[in-house]
């Protein structure tokens, strides 16, 4: 009965809300957002009576935009109707660009005979080799007279940073949930940026077509991380649109899809509202990203809040009241389809580019040359690890970057933030030293990876992370873990999290495939070193995903590697003759003929402690004919990468990082200190 009675409401409701449209059947399953199946989780009964008591007075939901005016006057604010500006946001690797894809295919952005590659919006080559989005790109399609600027954030929490400065260009966000996943660390993060900045949400749960889909659970799993994050009651109205990004397909509910992303678009032009402008208002436009071209220089991105912008229009640039300079705009662009395109002018609402002021900043405003006043600037999360980067003292220095010097070190790390809002760089304890800080490893990793790839050569220390004291108590960041293991696995796991520290507060089932999902509240010590460690312990089966949580009280000490490395006794070239003897003390990182140099780590050894060993050795020429040569066979060296380098390496050692090469090796400074055996 309780069931039909709330059916009558949400139909009543909706008669009164929505207008009729081609996708009117769509809305009869569910009423913003929430599905109206027999079920009755404690979610849905929530929901249920908050729904019933909005009953009573005028709902202000999202969708109900489709009836206002398209010019709506608020004071001096006008609301655009013909612009929607919409960021897509996600937990990694829950299908945002792949959703991406399908919307640019299908507002005919492409040719129908041209070749487009997958995950068009990730251009970066470092982003196609690892599968994830790492810089924030931005997209323009036209459905139904209305452009919609879209932009592609990272999901990783470590780029947490490009999705704090992207919010301040849109005015509603699509939250993509996977259907069988549901909410994650990273969603919960983004999702609070955008509830905090007042956006519209629109959730989207991808992956619709996947065999474990439940979609029912997404759904109030995601209620419920709305009301945990004391959303409003009309940022709770949110429109739930079901899809397959990669089928290209969408629907208000997940048996029913349409044939194309239709019914996305809708909800989009509905449920998103307008650019609220000043468009007669002193010129406004706040940075929020920086490309660079060799021909054309900084390039500046953001939305244009109130005024015109004009090609060739001299400005104001801003930093705050008392800091201000003037510059003039050389070249103006929009974005149109996958492409910039030039415009003379650029009206308050739309995103555009602007060209000729070259030393533009992220954060500074753009504003009139006469009467201009700076916006609030960008404030992002302070970073809660540090790495040390330092010039390359290897034997090896020098013969295959073409960066090797301090101060080719210092102009790039420092050219970093001119983009990079989330990291901090710091001079060292020496003049060749520098401290670059970030959101976690990963974040760090990837600008080390791009200078290798630039042609610098150095080397870098252990991930520390960054305590504060607060009345005389030691504070160390916290982050949120949630692990995907197979059961058969689950107690080595748990044994492992344990260990460094980690608090369960949460486990569940997940899906039909024997999956349990926990959730530990760990120190961000705790962490470093870990992946490496879950994945052998669950034999390459378990998912971690990380989210800083809060700073809390030191945890302890805590042992992240049990065992010494085997390091290198002298330079010279590597022999089979002394690595089959070798290997017998542990796993080793090199093959037979490598150049090693005394100090290089050459293996991990099997017990605690390091170990000096002679890796080459050859075997002695005596005069003495051997009947038969000794056939030596050697294990297969353990290849690691330069994420697990970074994992591996202890406050003793270092990675050195080169164009072609990524070694780890032990730090002179602590030579004295440290004797191996």
């Amino acid at each position: 009965m309780a069931a039909l009675t709330t059916n009558t409401i949400h139909a009543s409701l909706f008669a009164t809300i929505l207008p009729k449209t081609s996708f009117q059947p769509f809305f009869s399953n569910q009423l913003l957002g929430l599905p109206l199946s027999s079920s009755s989780s404690p979610a849905s009964l929530t929901a249920a009576k908050r729904f019933s008591s909005w009953a009573c007075r005028p709902i202000k939901c999202s969708v109900s935009e489709a009836t206002e005016p398209k010019t709506e006057k608020k004071g001096q604010l006008l609301r655009r109707g013909d612009v929607r500006n919409v960021a897509i946001v996600a937990h990694v690797d829950h299908g945002k660009t792949t959703l991406v894809d399908a919307m640019l295919k299908q507002t005919k952005v492409f040719r129908d005979n041209q070749f487009v590659q997958e995950r068009i919006m990730d251009s970066n080559d470092l982003e196609r080799e690892r599968g994830i989005t790492i810089l924030s790109k931005n997209t323009s399609v036209t459905y139904k007279d209305t452009k919609i600027n879209i932009i592609d954030t990272p999901g990783h929490s470590d780029f947490g940073g490009e999705v704090e400065r992207i919010l301040n260009m849109v005015e509603g966000v699509l939250l993509v949930v996977d259907s069988v996943e549901g909410p994650m660390p990273q969603t919960r993060f983004v999702l609070k940026k955008a509830l905090e900045f007042g956006h519209s949400v629109v959730v989207v749960v991808n992956k619709i077509d996947r065999p474990s889909a439940r979609p029912d659970y997404v759904v109030n799993s995601t209620f419920e991380l709305f009301i945990e994050l004391n959303a409003t009651d009309e940022q709770c109205d949110f429109q739930v649109i079901y899809a397959s990004g990669i089928k290209g397909q969408a629907g208000l509910s997940p048996e029913n899809l349409a044939e194309d992303l239709g019914p996305l678009f809708e909800s989009i032009i509905r449920c998103i509202p307008g650019p609220r402008i000043d468009k007669d208002g002193a010129l406004q436009m706040l940075v929020t990203n920086i490309e660079y071209d060799e021909h054309k220089g900084r390039i500046a991105i953001g939305r244009v809040q109130a005024g015109v912008l004009e090609k060739g229009m001299d400005v104001r640039v801003c930093t705050s009241e008392d800091t201000c300079r003037y510059g003039r705009i050389s070249e103006l662009y929009v974005y149109d389809k996958f492409n910039r395109v030039p415009a003379d002018n650029v009206e308050a609402g739309d995103i555009c580019a602007v060209c000729g002021i070259t030393d533009i900043q992220i954060g500074e405003t753009i504003a009139d040359k006469v009467s201009g006043k700076p916006l609030p600037s960008i404030k992002v999360e302070e970073p809660t690890v540090k790495m040390s980067f330092s010039i390359n003292t290897s034997p090896f220095v020098g013969r295959e970057g073409k960066f090797v010097t301090s101060r080719n070190l210092r102009d790039r790390l420092y050219r970093e933030l001119e983009r990079n809002l989330a990291m901090r760089v710091e001079d060292g304890e020496t003049a060749d030293t520098f401290v670059v800080s970030g959101r976690g490893t990963l974040h760090i990793t990837i600008l080390i990876e791009n200078m290798r790839r630039e042609g610098y050569e150095f080397m870098v220390g252990p991930p520390k992370v960054i305590n504060k004291k607060v009345n005389e108590q030691l504070l160390e960041p916290y982050e949120i873990a949630t692990v995907e293991v197979p059961e058969e696995h689950m107690g080595a796991v748990v044994e492992l999290l344990g260990k460094r520290r980690g608090q369960m507060f949460d486990m569940e089932g997940v899906g039909s495939e024997g999956t349990t999902l926990l959730k530990y509240k760990i120190p961000t010590r705790g962490l470093l070193g870990l992946r490496n460690s879950i994945l052998t312990a669950s034999r390459g089966t378990a998912i971690l995903n990380t989210i800083f949580d809060s700073y809390g009280p030191w945890a302890g000490d805590i042992s992240t590697r049990d065992q010494g490395s085997l390091v290198a006794f002298e330079d010279g070239t590597s022999t089979s003759y002394a690595l089959s003897s070798s290997q017998e003390r542990g796993q080793m990182f090199i093959g037979p003929g490598v150049e090693v140099y005394k100090g290089q780590i050459v293996g991990i050894h099997q017990r605690p402690g390091d170990l000096s060993l002679n890796v080459c050795k050859k075997k002695a020429a005596t005069n003495i004919r051997s009947n038969k040569e000794q056939t030596v066979i050697l294990d297969t060296p353990l290849d690691y990468s330069l994420d697990d380098c970074i994992e591996y390496i202890q406050e003793d050692e270092l990675v050195e990082v080169t164009p072609a090469s990524i070694r780890m090796c032990k730090n002179p400074k602590f030579a004295n200190t440290k004797k191996t055996r």
